[in-house]
């Protein structure tokens, strides 16, 4: 990676940023921005990077052989049509657009171009996320570890097919905020069961961390560690009954696939807006 574009300014760009410093992927000197034209908010990330961000395009692209899509996915009509002739085949364009597909992208620029589609999530903030990707088949390999490896300075990276991307949505991309649901849920019972809502939030998470860690580490599947600890006659096991008669896991495999199913439509509705606005 000689030098990453980077066209949108907003929280993912800048955990992304903030990543690939830390983790020394690029020199920060070779990392440059732009957007529409909120002028404070790249003033921003210039102090607390030490980056560089412009309005000239010449600028911007000189020399770029990365170029990331991270503007809203609404704008990226009138932001590719902006930097199209500054757009070579030789660059990979890395896409954090929602719901755009590749070909609505060459649509777009107008010509065939080397493309990655991601889905992070929003823990990509702490160098957590799980992200999805997906290539075109115009990448390279040195293009594919290029785009691994920038991904895994905020988490987990993993190679999928771009149809995979809707399901990747529904499960890991809106992932935390089922999460959160949860948390919301088992603090609500602090109360009731008479525990401090600090040290029960605490409590919380603590637990949340060591079990993931459990399911991360362990060659068990998590029924099997579920198991492990849920007694007959137990206080798990009254537990878990409750959680079953209230059909719990049911729940949230219909809230994945409700939401996996918006992202399809979201995703259609979208390509559909783009593509008709690039024909009239």
């Amino acid at each position: 990676m000689k030098k990453i574009a980077i066209i949108g300014a907003g929280s993912m760009a800048e955990a992304l940023i903030s990543g690939i410093i830390e983790n020394e992927l690029i020199d920060k000197k070779h990392i440059w921005v732009t957007n529409h034209g909120n002028k404070n908010r790249l003033q921003l990330l210039e102090e607390r990077y030490g980056i560089s961000s412009t309005y000239e395009l010449n600028t911007l692209f000189e020399g770029a052989d990365i170029v990331m899509l991270a503007m809203k996915p609404k704008d990226a009509d009138s932001a590719v049509d902006k930097i199209r002739e500054y757009l070579t085949e030789d660059m990979l364009i890395v896409s954090v657009l929602a719901g755009v597909s590749m070909s609505t992208i060459e649509t777009l620029a107008r010509k065939p171009l080397s493309i990655a589609r991601s889905m992070p999530n929003t823990s990509a903030a702490v160098g957590k996320s799980a992200t999805a990707i997906a290539v075109n088949e115009r990448v390279t390999t040195e293009q594919l570890e290029t785009i691994q490896s920038l991904f895994e300075t905020v988490g987990l990276a993993k190679l999928v097919e771009e149809e995979q991307l809707d399901a990747v949505t529904g499960l890991s991309g809106s992932g935390p905020a089922y999460i959160y649901y949860l948390i919301e849920a088992m603090e609500n019972s602090a109360d009731e069961i008479g525990l401090d809502k600090q040290i029960a939030q605490e409590l919380i998470v603590q637990t949340l961390i060591g079990a993931a860690e459990m399911v991360k580490n362990s060659s068990k599947s998590p029924e099997q560690l579920r198991r492990e600890v849920t007694s007959p006659g137990g206080t798990t096991e009254a537990g878990i009954h409750v959680l079953e008669e209230y059909g719990v896991q049911q729940a949230f495999i219909s809230c994945i696939r409700a939401a996996t199913e918006q992202s399809k439509k979201m995703g259609k509705a979208l390509s559909s807006e783009l593509n008709v606005g690039k024909s009239l």
